[in-house]
């Protein structure tokens, strides 16, 4: 997500878990927490064990361990601190830490894949295992601190639902037989018109309030930012749009490219988005749903940094910063084409206006991921979560079809390196 869509430190208002207000915040985190393990393990019901074996590639982690580092956290930083808690294995310390260099050991991210032990069944009882001993533990009265840790586990298990779909698509994208993850027909919407809407700008609070609702720390502080006059496109670019940029010779220009996005292409060889196919002059898209024809109108997804600013380049657009997309988003409710069992691909707007900001695909943005002014990184291990990967990855805004529901907000920052393509990346334009 290689850039786990890693997260930090949450912000919860109460200090500590008593009383009535407290009690029914307390009820509110357990249902969370139940309803997000659950759908955890929904998602991996629709695999088989040999499935979640698999790792396509090094920036990618078979589903099993996905399962398991999710429980990991939750057994490292709230029940390990539980008097009289025994872990489940004394492996899984070094199995299941992602990256935490100051928690300990980590087994080689590239090859997590050759770990055929533990089993999918052993990593399931683990799971459970560790259910238990929170659920015994949230039975209790918990301080803000634990409370906050709680929640940004949840938070982080919600990321890690997204990458599983995004893991295990890249992994089917391989197999010749062009499995389906899910049985569905993706049909096309209507087209809408492309429109520019502008925007007065001027001085803005960009960021997340600290004292509000669950936020991660790369999103604060709030802060003043100006921002020129600009116009930002209705709707993301589609797959129409985009094929028609390559029917026009758009990878064959390097006057389109930056220069690292020029080298990148001549040595993949790419002549279009990941995942999409050409068989007798007509495209087909590959998704979790198999093999199909590519949706005209649909958002173009699986297209990376340089792509984006390829396309920009030669439709005369540029992409917008993430303080313009900000600006416009912060007036929307983030509701959309987010994580749906039934659907999991973009889909074509069905309305015109400033649409498909939240959901359908994560927008790339020129912004280079980095501090806000005033940021302070979580002290502790959960530091490690953010600040040391602000460098050479850029800011995506806005979830996808993959993002569960309730996990984005329009102050929301994902961000990864500008040649990864593997997530539901996609582009809409702005001009000045």
């Amino acid at each position: 997500m290689g850039n786990p869509l890693r997260n930090n430190n949450p912000v919860v208002t109460t200090s500590v878990y008593t009383g009535n207000k407290q009690q029914v915040a307390l009820d509110m985190l357990i249902e969370k927490y139940q309803t997000t393990r659950k759908l955890s393990e929904q998602i991996a019901s629709l695999m088989t064990a040999e499935d979640m074996q698999l790792q396509s590639m090094p920036d990618a982690s078979p589903v099993k361990w996905h399962l398991a580092h999710t429980t990991w956290f939750f057994e490292t930083f709230i029940l390990m601190k539980v008097k009289g808690y025994q872990v489940f294995h004394e492996h899984f310390n070094v199995l299941f830490n992602s990256y935490y260099n100051s928690v300990g050991e980590q087994f080689r991210r590239p090859s997590r894949g050759v770990l055929s032990r533990p089993t999918v069944d052993e990593i399931l009882a683990y799971r459970h295992y560790v259910d238990d001993a929170m659920c015994k533990y949230l039975e209790e009265d918990i301080s803000g601190d634990a409370a906050s840790i709680i929640t940004l586990g949840i938070n982080h298990e919600q990321q890690h639902q997204e990458l599983i779909l995004t893991d295990i698509k890249h992994a089917y994208s391989l197999n010749p037989m062009f499995p389906a993850l899910i049985q569905r027909q993706y049909t096309d919407g209507p087209a809408q018109p492309l429109k520019y809407i502008s925007f007065d700008g001027g001085l803005c609070e960009c960021g997340a309030d600290a004292e509000g609702e669950f936020c991660f720390d790369n999103e604060t502080p709030r802060h003043s930012v100006y921002v020129a006059p600009f116009k930002l496109a209705s709707r993301p670019v589609t797959n129409h749009e985009y094929a028609e940029f390559i029917s026009t010779g758009g990878y064959e220009d390097p006057l389109l490219w930056l220069s690292d996005g020029w080298a990148w292409m001549k040595e993949k060889g790419n002549t279009g988005p990941a995942y999409w196919k050409q068989q007798d002059g007509k495209w087909f898209e590959f998704t979790l749903a198999g093999l199909q024809s590519l949706q005209p109108n649909a958002p173009v997804c699986h297209v990376n940094y340089f792509e984006a600013c390829a396309y920009a380049s030669w439709a005369g657009k540029r992409l917008s910063t993430e303080y313009e997309w900000e600006l416009v988003a912060r007036d929307q409710l983030p509701e959309g084409n987010l994580l749906d069992l039934k659907v999991l691909h973009p889909q074509a707007a069905k309305h015109t206006g400033i649409t498909q900001l939240f959901g359908d695909v994560w927008e790339w943005t020129s912004s280079a991921y980095g501090a806000y002014p005033g940021y302070q990184p979580a002290r502790g291990a959960l530091g490690e979560y953010n600040s040391k990967f602000m460098v050479g990855q850029y800011v995506l805004r806005g979830g996808s079809c993959v993002t569960p529901p309730g996990h984005i907000r329009s102050t929301y920052r994902n961000f990864f390196y500008p040649h990864s393509d593997w997530q539901f990346s996609g582009i809409r334009l702005a001009s000045d």
